[in-house]
């Protein structure tokens, strides 16, 4: 599902050198849409604050209403990439605060718009950072509709709520997956696990595969292991000496088996479905997939389903 762009400013007035994305792009019909290789912004969620609206300045594109920090994309950038730039140039948004969950795009062939949703990981305080802003607030979900939104984004603003309450995860049979290929994993099950999670981190689902709106999702992962694969190391980036701007999409957790590997499937599923995520159970195991079936997954998938998503069949 596309939704019209929320936030598709003109340029701003930079002090510096113009960089070759800040151009209009010109449809047949005569309409603008600013940004060269396109334009991205960022709704930032944060569960106890609501969402990061901009107060747009009067000189900008439909002045005085509110939208998202968001602009132009640099040449080759990704989307991201752009919108957390564009949030930091315009509000301040520190590296590693965010982290991408799921975009929306709207594609008009000559240009596109790509609303990138994130959740707040580290909270800050926005800071007015350029002149393209009056104000910037944090605002409770219920209460976006009080304020006089940007056309673009008022008419998003609908489906993107509905969508802020849906997280995908995905809780994998390590050794089902692992096992479904001859590569030689039986000499090293902890290796092979590894290479798994190398695979799934920052893995990308469409809206077709999750059978839900939104253009690409970035669940979390749980692999869950068992017997001789359970020497695989721990998955965490909290002793990198750089935060990234934009820390990874998603994230692999490694769940370790104490016993049978299908009893840990399952809790894991149990837990997830609890806590209110909507959870893509991964085995081939028949048994075990009418088991998280009945456990509450939305969906059950195949290992083979899985391969073809990480090698881009679907």
């Amino acid at each position: 599902m596309t939704v019209v762009p929320p936030s598709a400013g003109e340029p701003r007035r930079p002090a510096g050198p113009r960089n070759p994305g800040d151009a209009w792009v010109v449809a047949p019909s005569g309409e603008k849409y600013w940004g060269r290789f396109g334009a991205a912004g960022l709704l930032a969620f944060d569960p106890d604050r609501g969402i990061l609206l901009q107060h747009r300045v009067s000189w900008s594109h439909f002045g005085g209403t509110w939208g998202l920090p968001g602009g132009a994309l640099h040449q080759g950038e990704s989307a991201i990439v752009g919108a957390v730039r564009e949030a930091q140039e315009e509000a301040g948004v520190p590296d590693g605060a965010v982290r991408p969950r799921f975009t929306s795009v709207l594609d008009l062939d000559i240009w596109a718009y790509t609303t990138v949703i994130a959740d707040v990981v580290k909270p800050f305080e926005p800071v007015i950072s350029d002149p393209e802003s009056v104000a910037l607030e944090w605002v409770a979900v219920d209460d976006v509709d009080s304020r006089p939104l940007h056309p673009g984004f008022g008419a998003a603003w609908p489906v993107l709520r509905e969508l802020l309450s849906l997280r995908p995860s995905l809780v994998v049979d390590a050794a089902n997956v692992v096992g479904s290929v001859p590569d030689g994993w039986w000499k090293d099950r902890a290796g092979a696990a590894s290479r798994l999670a190398d695979r799934l981190d920052g893995v990308s689902l469409t809206a077709s595969d999750l059978e839900i709106g939104g253009t690409a999702w970035f669940p979390e992962v749980a692999l869950v292991v068992e017997g001789q694969a359970r020497g695989i190391a721990d998955r965490s980036s909290e002793h990198d000496q750089e935060v990234p701007e934009v820390l990874p999409a998603g994230g692999v957790a490694v769940v370790r088996a104490d016993a049978a590997g299908d009893d840990a499937i399952l809790l894991e599923v149990e837990r997830r479905v609890h806590a209110g995520e909507r959870v893509i159970a991964v085995t081939s195991d028949r048994e075990l997939q009418n088991r998280v079936a009945a456990a509450g997954a939305a969906q059950v998938r195949s290992a083979g389903w899985l391969l073809g998503v990480l090698d881009g069949a679907h």
